[in-house]
């Protein structure tokens, strides 16, 4: 039986993914959790196979929570489930160690075809995906401007198009403000932007936020 954890803030979404895998017949859900520190909580009480996990949970991100997952002693494999179909965005997650990717659009059955791939040590890519991560990823003069932004330049990004401050994302990353204004300034420039609510914009243009 493949025990799957469930990271998902959204309580219909993980409603029906949980229904969905515990009537596949040879799995089930032994946990679930709405944002990245709940996962790190239930996967220390409640080992599983696979963990699914969102990217844009609130507070922790599960983008940011990767890393961390993937310190503990036995890690479960993660397929990430975003509603995000940028191919940037699924570069990022397998580059820190997802080991596969699908949007909440799949169709129902590759989603299990998924879960039983990593539960068997496989790896995974949705298929739509994929063709566009060869090109939009692979090939420097395709890539689109947020591409260049470092890990850290990227989560801040992140944080600020969903409306957290300054101060606030300096406490949640543990860095003081003003080195959360220096990578703010920097992305901006790297992005050709001026302000955060171009920022907005492009995050939306991108498909990198709901």
């Amino acid at each position: 039986m493949i025990r799957v954890l469930i990271a998902e803030d959204h309580p219909i979404v993980r409603e029906g993914v949980k229904q969905l895998v515990q009537l596949s017949g040879d799995m089930r859900v032994v946990g679930e959790a709405t944002d990245g520190e709940r996962v790190l909580e239930a996967l220390r009480q409640t080992p599983c196979d696979v963990l699914l996990l969102d990217l844009s949970m609130p507070g922790l991100s599960g983008l940011e929570a990767l890393p961390r997952i993937l310190a503990q002693a036995k890690p479960p494999a993660i397929l990430v489930l975003s509603m995000h179909d940028e191919a940037q965005m699924a570069a990022r997650a397998l580059k820190l160690g997802a080991a596969g990717y699908a949007t909440k659009a799949s169709d129902p059955a590759l989603l299990i075809a998924a879960i039983r791939k990593l539960a068997a040590g496989g790896r995974y890519i949705d298929p739509q995906l994929a063709d566009r991560m060869v090109f939009e990823v692979g090939l420097g003069s395709d890539k689109p401007p947020h591409a260049q932004l470092s890990e850290r330049e990227f989560q801040i990004f992140l944080r600020l198009v969903r409306g957290e401050g300054i101060n606030d994302i300096g406490q949640q990353l543990a860095i003081s403000a003003k080195t959360v204004s220096t990578h703010k300034l920097r992305l901006l420039q790297k992005l050709g932007l001026g302000s955060t609510a171009e920022l907005v914009r492009y995050a939306i243009e991108h498909k990198l936020i709901d």
